[in-house]
């Protein structure tokens, strides 16, 4: 058995949006005591009419690759609807996992009769996601990984980087300032460098701790670079691209088209993969929540991280399971990672599942990181156990190649008229309260030009978010304060 500290030296997390593990890994391997995936006869009820059960096709046209479409329910309301039912309550008994079609089927975000019942129970092939599910069979893949939360994508980034949500279960209504104390500047505080690598606009950019670091903040195509050269940080978290612009989102939120997303997966890899610091590290693929898309497995009862704000929800339950695949030449294949080997880590723990501050528990204990952050990542599994091997000898594939997913002109033109999703307006808001520290130089200035920003915040004083409508008319306002923020 091998160790984290003095074995892995670089820690590659990417987090994908909105997918639950049975929509993207389900059909893996067949279902058996060592894997818990879809057998195929999974079904949720549909008020007045008959149940409607799991499906997947092999079929690789746009329209399959882009399911479910229109866009799920992934509110606190919705997910508790997910998890309990139509007429259900949040109890201590386990979630019968029986809401997900009914709560899709009363979406009206879109016009009515868009929404097909079938849209959530649906899942991938192999045949469609080849990068993933090879990665996840040449390495390991988890299926014990739960979101930190029954909640929106904010709160469960937020427990990826700082071992809580603070207390709020959905993005909106914003909350601007979130104050909340990082994984990064715990990293920072110990000397560890680290770097967020983004798209278009990085989502961590709602913690102002973070704001002081902007020199950390790197457009994605420094991290090719910096694999190349040898030189990836410590910890190196990566971002996905949410809008469109001169092409497609790659973050796999329905219904973004998910192999536009394999071909991120690909490109990371294959850098880590071909770098020389590639015996050294460990890369995690994982996603933030599952964004309304059918999983089976019931969440566990969770340690609630602290008694911040809490609001309407203690944060004392797990949200529903999504995939999680672990990559490192000191994995042994077809790996199925779980917390205790027979997978029995029942409805409350300990032992407890894995969750997003597992990455936080690894970090604390491979970089010497002190105490945890919150209780929640006090009693996260960490991921040591997945490195089997004594010394670094699964290669892995020498590359990848996902399938060809052709757009046009006219395809990202569309995508660029169309309206805001609710994500891209909630970042459009993020990029409006961002301080211009980009002409401030030495860090002790812009220490004290965040705190002012911060400072006024606090006291109520917000800028104001324009009221554009669609990526075409966001985008050059984002663009421009990410501009002001960074310098460059």
């Amino acid at each position: 058995m091998t160790n984290l500290n003095g074995r892995i030296e670089h820690i590659v997390v990417l987090m994908l949006e909105n997918r639950s593990f049975d929509s993207m890994l389900g059909a893996l391997h067949p279902k058996s005591a060592s894997f818990d995936g879809l057998s195929g006869k999974e079904t949720n009820p549909l008020h007045g009419n008959p149940d409607v059960g799991v499906w997947s096709s092999n079929d690789l046209s746009p329209a399959s690759m882009c399911v479910p479409s229109p866009d799920p329910g992934e509110l606190w309301d919705d997910i508790n609807m997910q998890l309990f039912g139509l007429d259900g309550k949040p109890g201590n008994l386990p979630p019968p996992m029986s809401g997900f079609v009914n709560n899709y089927t009363r979406q009206t975000a879109e016009p009515t009769g868009g929404y097909s019942p079938a849209a959530v129970m649906h899942h991938y092939t192999e045949q469609q996601i080849p990068v993933l599910s090879t990665l996840a069979k040449q390495f390991a893949v988890c299926d014990q990984w739960f979101a930190s939360a029954p909640c929106q994508t904010w709160p469960n980034r937020f427990f990826l980087h700082t071992g809580t949500a603070a207390g709020y279960e959905n993005n909106s209504p914003a909350h601007f300032p979130y104050l909340m104390h990082t994984i990064f500047n715990r990293l920072s505080e110990a000397g560890k460098p680290w770097k967020i690598y983004f798209h278009d606009f990085p989502q961590a950019l709602t913690l102002t701790s973070l704001w002081p670091y902007a020199g950390r903040f790197r457009f994605i195509g420094e991290f090719a670079q910096d694999a190349k050269s040898g030189n990836l940080p410590a910890y190196s978290f990566i971002e996905p691209r949410y809008f469109p612009d001169t092409t497609l989102p790659n973050d796999q939120h329905p219904p973004h088209n998910v192999g536009i997303g394999e071909s991120l997966i690909f490109d990371i890899y294959n850098a880590v993969r071909n770098a020389p610091t590639w015996k050294k590290t460990l890369f995690i693929i994982t996603y933030d929540e599952h964004g309304g898309c059918y999983d089976h497995a019931s969440p566990p009862r969770a340690v609630p991280p602290d008694a911040s704000n809490p609001g309407v929800f203690g944060f004392d339950r797990y949200g529903v399971r999504v995939p999680a695949v672990l990559i490192s030449p000191y994995i042994k294949p077809n790996t199925i990672l779980r917390v205790p080997p027979d997978g029995k880590i029942g409805t409350q723990g300990p032992p407890y599942p894995f969750d997003h501050t597992s990455i936080i528990a690894t970090l604390r204990k491979c970089f010497d990181l002190g105490a945890p952050l919150t209780q929640r990542d006090a009693v996260a599994p960490d991921l040591e156990n997945v490195l089997s091997l004594n010394t670094p000898d699964n290669a892995g594939p020498a590359q990848l190649k996902p399938l060809i997913y052709p757009m046009t002109p006219a395809d990202v033109q569309q995508a660029m008229n169309a309206p805001l999703s609710s994500s891209q307006k909630e970042m459009h808001e993020v990029a409006a309260h961002l301080p211009a520290l980009g002409a401030i130089t030495g860090a002790a200035n812009i220490f004290g030009a965040t705190e002012a920003h911060v400072g006024n915040m606090v006291n109520g004083v917000l800028a104001a978010t324009p009221n554009h409508k669609t990526p075409a008319e966001a985008l050059p306002f984002i663009k421009t304060r990410l501009h002001d923020f960074l310098g460059r």
